[in-house]
């Protein structure tokens, strides 16, 4: 999501504090913003590092396009070489970290390494929703481990928290903003009052968004990660295609002021929430703006932060905050994976920690993913209206259409723009997708409205 500049450095030295045993010996694929920022960061902490994994961690192979630039950061003592399937079959190579990015090449990157015995390391997410299954698969029959804590919220331990801390658990919701560009953007529309396009503007300038911002605008990246975070919460395998996913694209700066009048901010949310009533049982997996009260947590995250929240039957909530991007950022994740990797040495594959947090024979390959009818939460909408009056009528419709109204308001002059009409603001209580959407295409047709219906969940996120 960052681009952040590159820095030259010294080619590291092995710590003066390094144990006999031979270092883990690191191929790294891609020397961009993830791999100059972990070649820095295990230059500048090697002892430290080494004394906590009970090795050294050294980078003997990095493949690049530019040779040159690749040697301005890491040196004259790490060889280089343009051919990324060398580095990952690399004789010399015990641990494989995949920093290139993308899918398909990457894919076949990975699979050689592990193939060839080798341990993977990895920050792409895009590469775990979309192949995870296939990759975590080939480890298991190879004895190897695939390690991405940096693939989710950076240098947040959400994936280390959910497998391990958390594993005595029974997980019943994971929510949070888990995108910097789209929670900057919001910010920006709240704060200073600007649009969508401004915003957007102002996070291409300072370097949070790419060129092409499609991913994080439309909440692809927030899909990709909650992807994998509902897997290490819930035992099922990598179901990314399933995702609901609605970006902020569409989000007017009206809606985000009408959400302030209510008491309200919107986010960006990844949600995946574990339902098992009746005769639902299944996991509700999306993305999409929510309504946030604004006494909670996660709507005093603001900027490019991000932050995760996790409801276990014994824990109860937790929440866990951070840079959601960054060089030195995801190399600290990268870096704390390559310890574990380091310090399998010795462990048999069994013992150690499972991919997806659950050994292979207890993954639910059953659990439904809901569809969007069956999401079950409440909502915010704004109905124009011809005339202020017309706020009864429309109350008294969606009440008719069997929508569990909460309380209804009018948008006051400070909240709606000059020429925008009167808005009816509507709360409603939890109640299923398909019964909302029935209600607001219904109420399009309805006399008193004067325009489209803009329709939000509300995420209430309790404990």
């Amino acid at each position: 999501m960052y681009r952040d500049p590159v820095q030259s450095l010294e080619a590291p030295s092995l710590p003066s504090s390094a144990t006999a045993m031979r270092p883990l010996r690191v191929g790294m694929i891609g020397i961009g913003t993830v791999g100059a920022g972990t070649f820095r960061v295990l230059a500048r902490n090697q002892a430290l590092i080494a004394g906590r994994a009970g090795r050294g961690i050294k980078m003997v192979v990095v493949c690049a396009r530019s040779l040159a630039r690749a040697m301005s950061v890491v040196g004259k003592d790490v060889a280089l070489t343009n051919d990324p399937m060398q580095v990952a079959t690399h004789p010399d190579v015990d641990v494989l970290v995949e920093a290139a990015g993308g899918t398909g090449p990457a894919r076949d990157w990975v699979l050689a390494a592990i193939r060839a015995g080798k341990h993977v390391v990895t920050a792409n997410k895009a590469l775990l929703a979309e192949h995870g299954n296939e990759i975590f698969a080939a480890a298991r029959q190879h004895g190897v481990a695939v390690a991405y804590e940096g693939a989710v919220a950076v240098s947040i331990p959400i994936v280390k928290a959910l497998r391990e801390g958390l594993t005595a658990n029974r997980i019943e919701w994971v929510a949070g903003i888990i995108n910097g560009t789209t929670n900057f953007i919001l910010s920006k529309m709240r704060d200073e009052g600007v649009g969508f396009a401004e915003a957007l503007a102002q996070a291409q300038a300072l370097g949070y968004a790419e060129a092409d911002p499609t991913f994080d605008i439309e909440g692809i990246d927030a899909a990709h990660k909650i992807t994998l975070l509902a897997a290490n919460a819930f035992g099922m395998p990598v179901r990314f295609a399933d995702a609901q996913v609605e970006g902020i694209t569409a989000l007017q700066g009206l809606d985000v002021a009408c959400a302030e009048q209510l008491g309200y901010r919107i986010k960006l949310l990844g949600v995946a929430r574990r339902r098992k009533d009746g005769e639902v049982d299944g996991v509700e997996l999306r993305v999409q703006p929510a309504l946030v009260p604004a006494t909670h947590l996660l709507a005093h995250v603001n900027g490019s932060m991000n932050a995760v929240m996790v409801k276990g039957d014994a824990s109860g909530v937790t929440m866990y905050y951070g840079a959601g991007a960054g060089s030195e950022q995801t190399a600290s994740a990268v870096i704390a994976d390559l310890v574990d990797v380091a310090r399998l040495q010795g462990t048999q594959a069994a013992q150690r920690v499972p991919h997806l947090g659950f050994h292979a024979d207890a993954v639910n390959d059953s659990l439904a993913v809901l569809p969007r009818a069956a999401v079950h939460t409440r909502h915010y909408l704004r109905v124009p209206v011809h005339q202020a009056q017309q706020i009864e009528a429309v109350g008294a419709w969606l009440a008719a259409q069997q929508v569990p109204v909460l309380r209804v308001e009018l948008a006051c002059e400070k909240t709606a723009p000059v020429g925008a009409g009167p808005q009816v603001l509507v709360l409603t209580d939890a109640v299923a997708q398909s019964t909302v959407d029935l209600a607001v295409h219904a109420l399009a047709a309805h006399p008193a409205v004067a325009g489209p219906v803009a329709a939000l969940r509300v995420e209430m996120l309790e404990g």
